[in-house]
């Protein structure tokens, strides 16, 4: 019995490795951590070939997005999911700023030698996408975000913003959130890569905002999903990696 369970074990990573195009050599899955900038950014990585990289939202860590990471790596990808600066598995900071974040996966991207990767953020991590991008203008290969903005002030839905807006918070994470990020319409026109900006139906950020990102990308396109709220579709859910291989097959990446 002991060795009908190997050869099917065998079997299936075989078939594993053929579905996505990686000799048994190149599959790669561990965890690790980097120091960029001052600071230490925990990560976890899966598979082969062309690199994506995966930015959680605020407050939560790359466990997030994990059926994402899975679902890619086995697609063909070989992705790395970061926890962000003071998040998930890294020590906690008094004060955040996006662009600290953005050159925080800049510098990563620069350390692993990573040739103009896919970045998909959710939330805040979208935004850490784009901030890096106009920081750092042809880093990337293709942009995907869900529920990001670019301003605050219209950006949120005003049942939302009316609340959250009203008092400073003691959290920091909170507090960075009230004020930024601080870009512009001009900054996305700026930007080069092929770009997915998706919102859902009943996100936290507004359908306008949403389609003011991506109809101002060149090469980008705002995407509304039907009855989706702003995570619903995103946080350890089978549906985004259809959206993001729809995607890349659509770039060619």
């Amino acid at each position: 019995m002991k060795t009908s369970f190997k050869i099917l074990d065998i079997f299936f990573i075989s078939a594993a490795f053929m579905l996505t195009g990686c000799r048994a050599g190149d599959y790669v899955s561990y965890t690790d951590t980097i120091e960029v900038n001052g600071v230490e950014l925990f990560y976890a990585a899966e598979g082969c070939g062309k690199p994506v990289i995966l930015l959680h939202g605020n407050g939560g860590s790359h466990n997030d997005l994990e059926t994402t990471h899975r679902d890619l790596a086995q697609a063909g990808y070989m992705v790395y999911a970061l926890d962000s600066r003071g998040q998930g598995a890294n020590p906690r900071l008094d004060e955040y700023h996006y662009r600290d974040m953005a050159s925080d996966v800049y510098e990563f991207i620069k350390a692993k030698g990573l040739e103009k990767p896919a970045v998909f953020g959710f939330s805040d991590g979208g935004n850490i996408a784009l901030q890096l991008e106009v920081m750092f203008p042809g880093t990337l290969g293709a942009i995907a975000t869900s529920g990001a903005n670019i301003f605050v002030e219209g950006a949120l839905v005003p049942e939302f913003a009316e609340g959250f807006l009203a008092e400073p918070s003691d959290n920091p994470l909170t507090r960075m959130m009230q004020v930024e990020p601080v870009m512009t319409v001009a900054d996305m026109q700026g930007i080069a890569a092929p770009a997915l900006i998706m919102s859902g139906e009943h996100d936290l950020i507004c359908q306008e905002h949403t389609r003011l990102v991506g109809d101002n990308i060149p090469a980008g396109r705002a995407v509304i999903i039907p009855g989706e709220d702003h995570g619903s579709y995103v946080c350890n859910s089978p549906k985004l990696a259809v959206l993001l291989l729809e995607f890349f097959e659509e770039i060619g990446y």
